[in-house]
Protein backbone atom coordinates (compact mmCIF):
# COMPACT_ATOMS: atom_id res chain seq x y z
CA UNK A 1 0.00 0.00 0.00
CA UNK A 2 1.57 3.33 -1.22
CA UNK A 3 1.32 6.48 1.17
CA UNK A 4 1.90 10.16 -0.07
CA UNK A 5 2.90 11.43 2.79
CA UNK A 6 1.76 15.29 3.16
CA UNK A 7 3.02 17.78 4.87
CA UNK A 8 3.84 17.93 8.53
CA UNK A 9 1.60 18.10 10.80
CA UNK A 10 0.92 20.90 12.76
CA UNK A 11 2.71 21.32 16.12
CA UNK A 12 -0.32 21.45 18.45
CA UNK A 13 -1.43 18.34 16.73
CA UNK A 14 -0.20 15.39 18.21
CA UNK A 15 -0.76 11.66 19.25
CA UNK A 16 -0.25 12.02 22.96
CA UNK A 17 -3.23 10.79 25.07
CA UNK A 18 -1.84 8.61 28.37
CA UNK A 19 -0.12 9.52 31.11
CA UNK A 20 3.38 9.41 31.51
CA UNK A 21 5.99 11.85 29.09
CA UNK A 22 5.75 9.13 26.49
CA UNK A 23 2.52 7.79 26.96
CA UNK A 24 -0.19 6.73 24.37
CA UNK A 25 -3.87 5.79 25.08
CA UNK A 26 -5.07 2.78 22.79
CA UNK A 27 -8.00 3.85 21.79
CA UNK A 28 -10.08 0.26 22.34
CA UNK A 29 -9.03 -0.41 26.17
CA UNK A 30 -8.10 3.07 26.54
CA UNK A 31 -5.15 2.47 28.85
CA UNK A 32 -2.08 3.57 28.29
CA UNK A 33 1.27 2.47 27.07
CA UNK A 34 4.90 2.87 25.38
CA UNK A 35 4.92 3.32 21.96
CA UNK A 36 6.61 0.32 21.29
CA UNK A 37 3.50 -1.67 22.83
CA UNK A 38 0.99 0.03 20.51
CA UNK A 39 0.61 0.18 16.85
CA UNK A 40 -0.35 3.90 15.24
CA UNK A 41 -2.62 4.43 12.65
CA UNK A 42 -3.39 7.78 10.46
CA UNK A 43 -5.60 8.32 7.52
CA UNK A 44 -3.87 8.67 4.26
CA UNK A 45 -4.82 11.58 1.72
CA UNK A 46 -7.88 9.37 0.35
CA UNK A 47 -9.48 9.00 4.06
CA UNK A 48 -8.15 5.43 4.24
CA UNK A 49 -7.15 4.57 7.71
CA UNK A 50 -3.33 2.95 7.28
CA UNK A 51 -1.40 1.44 9.68
CA UNK A 52 1.95 3.43 10.24
CA UNK A 53 4.52 0.83 12.32
CA UNK A 54 7.13 3.67 12.05
CA UNK A 55 5.30 6.10 13.33
CA UNK A 56 7.12 8.61 11.21
CA UNK A 57 3.55 9.77 8.89
CA UNK A 58 2.53 13.61 9.23
CA UNK A 59 -0.95 14.04 11.03
CA UNK A 60 -3.19 12.96 13.32
CA UNK A 61 -2.77 9.57 14.81
CA UNK A 62 -4.33 7.04 17.10
CA UNK A 63 -2.96 4.23 18.62
CA UNK A 64 -3.74 0.58 19.06
CA UNK A 65 -1.93 -2.08 21.54
CA UNK A 66 -0.52 -4.37 19.54
CA UNK A 67 -3.15 -7.17 18.83
CA UNK A 68 -4.82 -8.08 16.26
CA UNK A 69 -8.33 -8.86 18.40
CA UNK A 70 -7.77 -4.50 18.97
CA UNK A 71 -7.46 -3.86 15.83
CA UNK A 72 -10.46 -6.16 14.50
CA UNK A 73 -12.41 -4.60 17.34
CA UNK A 74 -11.16 -0.88 16.77
CA UNK A 75 -12.61 -1.71 13.35
CA UNK A 76 -16.00 -3.20 13.69
CA UNK A 77 -16.79 -0.41 16.45
CA UNK A 78 -15.84 2.65 14.00
CA UNK A 79 -13.13 4.11 16.22
CA UNK A 80 -11.35 5.49 14.06
CA UNK A 81 -12.97 8.57 13.21
CA UNK A 82 -13.59 9.33 16.64
CA UNK A 83 -9.94 9.10 17.35
CA UNK A 84 -8.78 10.74 14.07
CA UNK A 85 -11.75 13.56 14.24
CA UNK A 86 -12.10 13.41 10.92
CA UNK A 87 -14.93 11.27 8.57
CA UNK A 88 -12.37 8.14 7.71
CA UNK A 89 -12.73 4.52 6.42
CA UNK A 90 -11.17 1.63 7.88
CA UNK A 91 -10.73 -1.20 5.71
CA UNK A 92 -12.22 -4.46 6.87
CA UNK A 93 -9.27 -6.13 6.77
CA UNK A 94 -7.10 -3.54 8.30
CA UNK A 95 -6.06 -6.67 10.96
CA UNK A 96 -4.75 -8.47 8.10
CA UNK A 97 -2.81 -6.12 6.58
CA UNK A 98 -1.07 -5.12 9.71
CA UNK A 99 -0.09 -8.73 9.75
CA UNK A 100 1.06 -9.17 6.53
CA UNK A 101 3.10 -5.47 7.08
CA UNK A 102 4.89 -6.89 10.18
CA UNK A 103 5.49 -10.46 8.48
CA UNK A 104 7.34 -8.11 5.14
CA UNK A 105 8.88 -6.59 7.88
CA UNK A 106 10.68 -9.36 9.85
CA UNK A 107 12.10 -11.02 6.33
CA UNK A 108 13.25 -7.99 5.26
CA UNK A 109 15.02 -7.23 8.46
CA UNK A 110 16.43 -10.97 8.23
CA UNK A 111 17.64 -10.31 4.62
CA UNK A 112 19.52 -7.12 6.09
CA UNK A 113 20.66 -9.97 8.99
CA UNK A 114 21.60 -12.30 6.62
CA UNK A 115 23.88 -10.03 4.61
CA UNK A 116 25.84 -8.99 7.64
CA UNK A 117 26.31 -12.22 8.70
CA UNK A 118 23.60 -11.97 11.03
CA UNK A 119 21.09 -14.52 10.27
CA UNK A 120 22.16 -18.83 9.10
CA UNK A 121 20.03 -21.25 8.03
CA UNK A 122 20.15 -25.05 7.99
CA UNK A 123 19.54 -27.43 10.69
CA UNK A 124 23.40 -28.21 11.29
CA UNK A 125 24.55 -24.61 11.38
CA UNK A 126 21.78 -23.58 13.63
CA UNK A 127 22.50 -27.00 15.81
CA UNK A 128 26.08 -25.25 15.99
CA UNK A 129 24.87 -21.87 16.94
CA UNK A 130 23.00 -22.77 19.58
CA UNK A 131 25.49 -24.99 21.61
CA UNK A 132 28.06 -22.36 21.14
CA UNK A 133 26.14 -19.81 22.16
CA UNK A 134 26.45 -17.61 19.31
CA UNK A 135 22.62 -17.74 18.39
CA UNK A 136 20.02 -15.20 20.48
CA UNK A 137 16.90 -16.78 18.55
CA UNK A 138 15.81 -19.72 16.04
CA UNK A 139 13.61 -19.94 13.73
CA UNK A 140 11.32 -22.78 11.92
CA UNK A 141 9.37 -22.87 9.05
CA UNK A 142 6.04 -23.64 9.99
CA UNK A 143 5.76 -26.81 7.66
CA UNK A 144 9.25 -28.00 9.68
CA UNK A 145 9.24 -31.63 10.31
CA UNK A 146 8.68 -32.44 13.99
CA UNK A 147 11.95 -34.46 13.98
CA UNK A 148 14.14 -31.02 13.13
CA UNK A 149 12.76 -28.92 15.47
CA UNK A 150 12.89 -31.97 18.27
CA UNK A 151 16.80 -32.01 17.51
CA UNK A 152 17.25 -28.19 18.03
CA UNK A 153 14.70 -27.53 20.68
CA UNK A 154 17.09 -30.15 22.49
CA UNK A 155 20.38 -28.12 21.78
CA UNK A 156 18.24 -25.13 23.27
CA UNK A 157 17.84 -27.21 26.51
CA UNK A 158 20.98 -28.36 26.81
CA UNK A 159 22.35 -24.57 26.32
CA UNK A 160 20.14 -23.50 28.75
CA UNK A 161 20.90 -25.98 31.32
CA UNK A 162 24.62 -26.12 30.88
CA UNK A 163 24.86 -22.21 31.21
CA UNK A 164 22.57 -21.75 33.60
CA UNK A 165 20.93 -18.91 31.95
CA UNK A 166 17.33 -17.26 32.92
CA UNK A 167 15.61 -18.67 30.49
CA UNK A 168 16.07 -20.81 27.25
CA UNK A 169 16.45 -19.33 23.63
CA UNK A 170 13.50 -18.32 22.12
CA UNK A 171 12.35 -20.02 19.41
CA UNK A 172 8.91 -18.84 16.23
CA UNK A 173 7.46 -20.33 13.69
CA UNK A 174 5.76 -17.23 12.18
CA UNK A 175 5.98 -18.25 8.20
CA UNK A 176 3.63 -20.62 6.33
CA UNK A 177 5.26 -22.10 2.79
CA UNK A 178 3.26 -19.53 0.70
CA UNK A 179 4.63 -16.54 2.64
CA UNK A 180 8.36 -18.10 2.92
CA UNK A 181 8.25 -18.29 -1.32
CA UNK A 182 7.32 -14.89 -1.90
CA UNK A 183 9.34 -13.00 0.75
CA UNK A 184 12.13 -15.15 0.70
CA UNK A 185 12.43 -16.38 -2.23
CA UNK A 186 16.39 -18.53 -2.64
CA UNK A 187 16.84 -17.39 0.88
CA UNK A 188 13.72 -19.45 2.02
CA UNK A 189 14.66 -21.80 5.13
CA UNK A 190 13.34 -24.68 7.25
CA UNK A 191 15.41 -23.83 10.22
CA UNK A 192 17.12 -20.92 10.93
CA UNK A 193 19.06 -18.56 13.25
CA UNK A 194 19.45 -15.31 14.40
CA UNK A 195 22.75 -14.30 15.83
CA UNK A 196 24.40 -11.95 18.58
CA UNK A 197 24.82 -8.68 17.24
CA UNK A 198 22.50 -5.48 16.32
CA UNK A 199 21.59 -7.10 12.71
CA UNK A 200 20.63 -10.15 14.59
CA UNK A 201 18.74 -8.12 17.62
CA UNK A 202 16.70 -6.24 15.22
CA UNK A 203 15.17 -9.67 13.59
CA UNK A 204 14.36 -10.87 17.24
CA UNK A 205 12.56 -7.33 17.91
CA UNK A 206 10.72 -7.74 14.77
CA UNK A 207 9.62 -11.26 15.40
CA UNK A 208 9.04 -10.67 19.11
CA UNK A 209 6.26 -8.29 17.75
CA UNK A 210 4.56 -10.40 15.53
CA UNK A 211 4.42 -12.80 18.35
CA UNK A 212 2.89 -10.88 20.20
CA UNK A 213 -0.10 -9.07 17.53
CA UNK A 214 -1.18 -12.30 17.00
CA UNK A 215 -1.05 -13.76 20.38
CA UNK A 216 -3.24 -11.36 22.37
CA UNK A 217 -0.05 -8.99 22.89
CA UNK A 218 2.12 -11.78 24.44
CA UNK A 219 5.13 -13.36 22.62
CA UNK A 220 4.91 -17.06 23.48
CA UNK A 221 8.31 -17.64 22.05
CA UNK A 222 10.71 -17.73 25.11
CA UNK A 223 11.19 -20.98 26.64
CA UNK A 224 9.60 -23.08 23.93
CA UNK A 225 9.21 -22.98 20.41
CA UNK A 226 6.16 -20.86 20.25
CA UNK A 227 2.41 -21.74 19.58
CA UNK A 228 2.04 -22.95 15.93
CA UNK A 229 0.22 -21.12 14.00
CA UNK A 230 -3.28 -22.77 12.50
CA UNK A 231 -2.44 -23.39 8.46
CA UNK A 232 -4.70 -26.00 6.69
CA UNK A 233 -2.90 -27.61 4.25
CA UNK A 234 0.49 -27.41 4.79
CA UNK A 235 2.33 -30.84 5.29
CA UNK A 236 5.71 -31.15 7.31
CA UNK A 237 8.77 -30.67 4.89
CA UNK A 238 12.14 -32.24 5.11
CA UNK A 239 14.92 -30.89 7.08
CA UNK A 240 17.32 -29.14 5.15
Amino acid sequence: MTITEGPDAPAEDNDLGGDGENGRMCIVTRESGSPDDLIRFVAAPDGTVVPDLKRQLPGRGCWVKIDRALVDKAVAKKLFSRALKADVTAPADLGAIVDRLLVAQLAGMMHMARKAGRFISGSSKVDGAVRNGSAIAVFHAIAAAADGVRKIDQARKAWHLGMETEMEIPSFRVFTEAEMEELMGQNAFIHAAALAGQAGEGVVKRANLLERYRNGGQSRAPGGAGRRLQCRGHRPMPDA
